[in-house]
């Protein structure tokens, strides 16, 4: 089995350790499109590599981010020479900098002051308040972008450039809704949504009615489908997910979060993938 391919960008959530688990739980012949409607940091896409995509998502600057590494406009040698030179301007201000990047990517939304601040704000949380911002505070760490972790970051645009490169794949930003519209017979839709009864301000508010819609949006889709949702943490069941797929098997794989804003919400979780 090839080794897990770690994307450029940190997001809560982020499967790269579950990937060993959703790739043997892929039943599909790649004959259609792999479809995902929330694709976030697209580590789960870049893993199975398909040749053909439809790779969505509501926050418009992941979508922007992967759509430029496949353009070229972001590459592993402007990720270089960029973060070499916001980082010296790091080191040498501290937060500052990072506010003034900060505030340049709310105003412009550039991919590079994207993946800057994904790798210098708090504990690597995308997080956006109601007016569409980033609003994750600095890591406080000035030092961050050394040498050794450029080269690391620049590496990981480079396998994901490598890794599109001569696929027909498409990012889109887009509702979830208006994604699955588009699936077929033969396309295999992986669906990774924000987590249903747990607090996130990743980019959108995510209710119980969202969930519920999508459940039966998925049990109604012409293609089959893996539905990945937490099972159960030390506190509490998902006694929604287990009610809603009573009759879809369900496969479930425990681990460990490093990434949450503080050490209460860094614990054990039993994920969960439905087969449909």
């Amino acid at each position: 089995m090839s080794a897990v391919q770690v994307p450029p960008l940190k997001i809560q959530g982020i499967k790269t350790k579950a990937i060993p688990f959703i790739r043997d739980s892929v039943d599909w012949d790649g004959a259609g499109r792999w479809i995902e409607p929330f694709v976030g940091s697209a580590v789960v896409a870049l893993n199975i590599a398909p040749k053909c995509a439809l790779l969505g998502d509501a926050n418009p600057h992941l979508v922007r981010f992967y759509a430029a590494i496949q353009a070229g406009t972001v590459t592993s040698a402007t990720v270089r020479s960029f973060l070499e030179r916001e980082g010296a301007r790091l080191q040498e201000d501290g937060q500052e900098h990072f506010y003034r990047v900060r505030d340049r990517f709310n105003d412009s939304g550039d991919s590079h002051d994207f993946l800057f601040l994904n790798r210098a704000c708090f504990n690597g949380l995308v997080r956006f308040n109601r007016k569409g911002r980033f609003n994750t505070p600095f890591c406080r760490k000035p030092e961050r972008f050394r040498p050794a972790y450029i080269t690391k970051i620049c590496n990981q645009v480079q396998r994901a450039a490598d890794i599109m490169a001569g696929k027909d794949w498409k990012f889109v930003c887009a509702d979830w809704g208006e994604i699955l519209r588009e699936t077929r017979e033969g396309d295999f839709v992986y669906c990774d949504p924000p987590y249903a009864g747990r607090f996130t301000d990743y980019f959108s508010s995510w209710t119980d009615k969202d969930a519920e819609q999508l459940e039966n949006g998925l049990k109604a889709l012409p293609c089959s489908f893996l539905y990945s949702m937490w099972s159960e943490n030390k506190y509490r069941r998902n006694d929604r997910l287990h009610e809603a797929f009573s009759d879809y098997e369900i496969k479930t794989f425990s681990h460990f979060y490093h990434l949450g804003s503080t050490e209460s919400l860094r614990n054990s979780m039993t994920e969960a993938l439905v087969v449909g």
